[in-house]
């Protein structure tokens, strides 16, 4: 387990991240977080920005095994027609799961949507799909901390690091001692 973005690094970034976003839409913007991963980043996101936002959430199931598909469990309460909308992600792997967001955001006739991710792997990218407003990129490391998970442990670190996924899967909580102890 090493670190990957110090808090410091994470709260200059995502200030910086929530000025391009309160230039790019000074009359408003309706800001969508992706649950449960994006909470920590929203709302840290939410409370810089310069510009008056709307706030709605959506979930998404899991991938169906073999099949690729997810489903919305989770639904939009605000109409997003004509509005100026950003959807907020954790984290763009494979670019599966934003690339369909996206979709289903545009089929609503929205007047605009971009794509904002705290952490983006394109190194692992299937989908071509532009992310306006990116946080950091890293490798194909399994990111946990500021809402990234594993088995619902690690949300809540002020930090992301880097887990072994095979010691992860052997043990969930092989790190909580050594991340958790201060």
């Amino acid at each position: 387990m090493r670190t990957l973005i110090r808090s410091d690094e994470l709260d200059g970034r995502v200030g910086s991240l929530a000025g391009e976003i309160s230039s790019a839409y000074g009359d408003g913007v309706l800001l969508v977080a992706v649950l449960k991963g994006s909470v920590p980043f929203f709302a840290d996101l939410v409370r810089r920005l310069t510009v008056r936002p709307l706030l709605d959430f959506m979930a998404i199931s899991t991938y169906a095994p073999d099949s690729g598909r997810v489903r919305i469990v989770k639904d939009l309460d605000i109409d997003v027609y004509d509005r100026d909308v950003v959807l907020v992600e954790d984290i763009v792997d494979t670019g599966l799961s934003l690339a369909y967001l996206l979709g289903v955001l545009r089929e609503r006739q929205p007047r605009s949507v971009e794509a904002c991710a705290l952490l983006d792997k394109a190194v692992r990218r299937i989908v071509p799909t532009p992310v306006r407003f990116r946080g950091f990129e890293i490798g194909d490391e399994f990111a946990l901390g500021y809402g990234l998970d594993y088995a619902g442990r690690y949300r809540n670190l002020d930090r992301v690091v880097a887990g072994d996924l095979a010691t992860l899967r052997g043990d969930p909580d092989a790190y909580v001692q050594e991340l958790y102890a201060r």
